[in-house]
């Protein structure tokens, strides 16, 4: 059954007039993506309270005085802090396998479904007030909040759980317990905690790595990676497992590689998470790549590109036929690049199709290919299929072999525009790439377009960041002399909770934008050394990428130490 409009309820409980909707109505209009009740409080029409009473009506829901309510601890302690301030939900009864739950935006079914798959237990929602619900969680989450390492403490005196860990890897238990094991709550609550902490801190990879002695988790951000509080050695077995079933994995299996994916909505928004099985010599080892739409934004103008760049790459881009690759290690940004410029290229006018191992990010209006080398689907395979589907615009996920560039050189030569990665380690040095794969020197003049280099480097940290002086070693690495230095400034982050202490957040792009010409194509077909074409490119404008990154570094966006990682010395 349709569900009334809380604008209606509003006027029918006589909280506003019918003149007053019809201004809120305009109002929202002028506000997309904003709620009608949230318009109606941002006016002074309503009081968080009506809203809550309205929102109660619409949803056939009760509502509570959350101040007035007398919560269990045992009933706080079913929801993990990270989960009650990410979901602004706080958990006030609980009677066998229901849990019921505050929250101020009950119209968000998702996120019944959501602590559904997390807790369990199944969720009844009552209707409490927005600054209730915020001042609730200050109180019952804001002082002594369990963490990971309260969780950890908890299970390392967990003598029941070591029992029946115990039994199920001794293989004397049916599969029906294992199961079990791994859907218990104190499992369930640490894997819980760890995902929710890795999302919230927009993690890309979370590690799980049995050893020995210890069971180890780790968490990679900004491409570095931290551990955590290692949990029991003994829970290894169990959250291995519980990882498996969320995957729809075979847990009987634990000889064999096995791979899966979990899909999750967080917050109100889908989170993909790529599952990696490996069996070891002391279990299984799990890897998750964690794919989060909301983090990453698919707009050519927020990659990082400064305004010259861009609008060169821009300029490039849109031209009808040719090849454009994008170079650099793996987790340098090459897909969200690519992404990023056929989303600018999505128009009705064209037809975009990729071919990509594995489809990474759905996009409205591109037809996405995935591969699956073990059905003979491969990037060459594929490309020939697409060929026919009468593209206008392609990418190929990657040029592995001869076969794919062979391929992606002829569709550019047919008149489309192909868009591919490589892994090199600067613009230049690509080109040596393609002629060692077997492309004919001749047909890489005739279709590369251009080489867009890329690296990723730690942002210094905003809230804690700091002048200094780098040491004479770092200076020596990036070949400045006193001279250089000269109206230079260096900046780093002092550690702050912002940051986990590491002085950094978030991470930036550095680029170097190779635009092929005619003396680069000349020097191409005389066989000209890598060195040699940086020298021409860099002539004709091109920035490398270590000029880039001192750039980045001088206006304190990044540090000298990150620069010398991610970047070589400009021969």
């Amino acid at each position: 059954m349709a569900l009334r409009r809380i604008g209606q309820i509003l006027v029918d409980l006589g909280y506003i007039s019918d003149e007053q909707l019809e201004l809120l109505v305009e109002e929202q209009q002028q506000r997309p993506g904003q709620l009608l009740g949230q318009v109606a409080m941002d006016m002074g029409l309503i009081t968080d309270e009506q809203l809550a009473q309205g929102l109660g009506e619409q949803m056939s829901l009760k509502t509570v005085t959350l101040g007035d309510l007398t919560i269990k601890p045992e009933v706080l302690a079913l929801v993990t802090e990270p989960m009650a301030q990410m979901y602004r939900i706080i958990p006030t009864e609980f009677d066998d396998t229901t849990l019921t739950v505050a929250m101020c935006d009950p119209q968000n079914l998702a996120v019944q479904d959501e602590l559904r798959t997390f807790l369990g237990f199944n969720i009844n929602v009552v209707v409490a007030t927005e600054s209730a619900v915020l001042a609730a969680l200050d109180r019952y989450y804001g002082e002594n909040t369990e963490s990971v390492e309260s969780i950890v403490s908890d299970l390392e005196g967990d003598e029941e759980l070591a029992k029946a860990v115990a039994a199920a890897e001794s293989g004397t238990v049916d599969l029906t317990s294992v199961e079990a094991l791994a859907d218990s709550a104190p499992v369930r609550k640490l894997l819980n905690m760890v995902l929710l902490l890795a999302i919230k801190d927009h993690a890309s990879d979370l590690h799980f790595e049995p050893f020995e002695d210890e069971f180890r988790i780790r968490i990679k951000a900004d491409g570095v990676l931290y551990e955590m509080v290692p949990p029991p050695r003994h829970l290894a077995f169990a959250i291995t497992t519980r990882i498996k079933v969320m995957a729809d994995l075979d847990i009987a299996e634990r000889r064999l590689p096995q791979d899966g994916r979990i899909e999750l909505n967080v917050g109100g928004h889908p989170v993909d998470l790529r599952v990696s099985v490996l069996p070891t010599m002391f279990g299984e080892s799990v890897v998750m790549r964690v794919l989060d739409r909301s983090v990453v934004s698919l707009d050519l103008a927020k990659v990082g590109l400064n305004d010259e760049t861009m609008a060169k790459f821009r300029e490039v881009i849109s031209k009808p036929n040719g090849i454009v690759l994008v170079t650099g290690p793996t987790g340098s940004g090459k897909t969200t690049t690519l992404y990023s410029a056929l989303n600018e290229l999505n128009t009705v006018e064209d037809k975009l199709i990729t071919t990509e191992d594995p489809v990474e990010y759905d996009m409205e209006g591109i037809i996405q290919v995935p591969i699956d080398a073990s059905i003979g689907n491969t990037f060459a395979q594929c490309l020939r299929s697409i060929l026919r589907q009468d593209p206008d615009k392609i990418l190929v996920g990657e040029i592995r072999d001869l076969e794919t560039a062979e391929i992606a050189v002829q569709a550019s030569l047919t008149g489309h525009m192909v868009f591919s990665t490589l892994h090199t380690n600067d613009a230049p040095s690509t080109i040596t790439r393609m002629k060692d794969m077997g492309v004919p020197t001749f047909l890489i003049t005739a279709t590369v377009e251009a080489i867009l280099a890329q690296r990723l480097v730690r942002r210094v940290c905003t809230k804690c960041k700091e002048q200094y002086t780098p040491s004479h070693e770092v200076l020596a690495d990036l070949e400045l002399s006193s001279d250089d230095l000269k109206g230079k400034k260096f900046f780093r982050g002092s550690g702050c909770e912002n940051c986990n202490n590491t002085g950094y957040k978030g991470r930036v792009g550095l680029f170097e934008l190779m635009i092929m010409n005619n003396e680069l194509r000349e020097m191409i077909m005389q066989n000209c050394s890598s060195d040699e074409l940086r020298d021409a490119a860099r002539r004709a404008g091109m920035v490398t990428l270590r000029d880039a990154g001192m750039s980045a570094c001088y206006d304190g966006t990044t540090t000298a130490e990150e620069v010398i990682r991610e970047t070589i010395i400009d021969a």
